[in-house]
């Protein structure tokens, strides 16, 4: 099997996961299973960021939202010990399925391990396919998912998310988010968030 195929199989895979997510949202005028939606974006936003992205990187970028709805945040306490250990238990559930997907398309135990480790951010700001990773997070959060927040959240909150947002990034990844097309209400809150 050649890698190109295997990358494309494993893919299929998990778009097949997350397009079973009962929740739906609206996008371009068409309802979207919504880690499904998500898994596209980010996929996009990684091949404008990284072109030269490793198929790990690649399938990580794809399944950082692998089959979300699994684990509810309403299973945990609702303040911050409980949103971290939620957290947790996403990436670790996150990195276990992909690796199982990854291991029925051929992957060695090493590349799923690989994946598990970016899944978990593990070396965050030292492994450089974990920040590229973090990078396209935190793009695709700002550029699709922000305005929504924004209309949930105090502004001082949104402040803070936004600049806990910006320290996860790379100078890179920062660069690329000030040349993104962002409503102006988001552009507003975020020169705030960095003057």
């Amino acid at each position: 099997m050649t890698e190109h195929s295997r990358l494309q199989r494993v893919l299929a895979l998990i778009d097949a996961e997350n397009r079973q997510d009962p929740n739906q949202e609206l996008a371009d005028g068409q309802h979207w299973p919504k880690e499904y939606l998500y898994s596209v974006r980010m996929s996009a936003r990684q091949a404008e960021f990284v072109p030269e992205a490793s198929e790990l990187l690649q399938i990580a970028c794809r399944a950082q939202h692998i089959k979300r709805w699994h684990i509810a945040r309403s299973g945990y306490p609702m303040d911050r010990a409980g949103y971290k250990r939620w957290r947790t238990d996403l990436g670790q559930f996150h990195g276990d399925l992909t690796a199982e997907l990854m291991a029925r398309v051929g992957y060695s135990d090493a590349e799923q391990q690989h994946i598990k480790d970016l899944l978990l951010k593990k070396q965050l700001k030292r492994d450089p396919e974990v920040q590229a990773l973090e990078d396209v997070i935190c793009l695709v959060f700002i550029e699709f998912y922000l305005a929504d927040f924004a209309t949930r959240h105090s502004e001082e909150k949104l402040l803070d998310i936004i600049r806990k947002t910006w320290g996860k990034m790379s100078a890179a990844g920062q660069a690329a988010a000030l040349r993104l097309s962002l409503t102006p209400e988001v552009q507003a809150l975020v020169g705030k968030a960095l003057s």
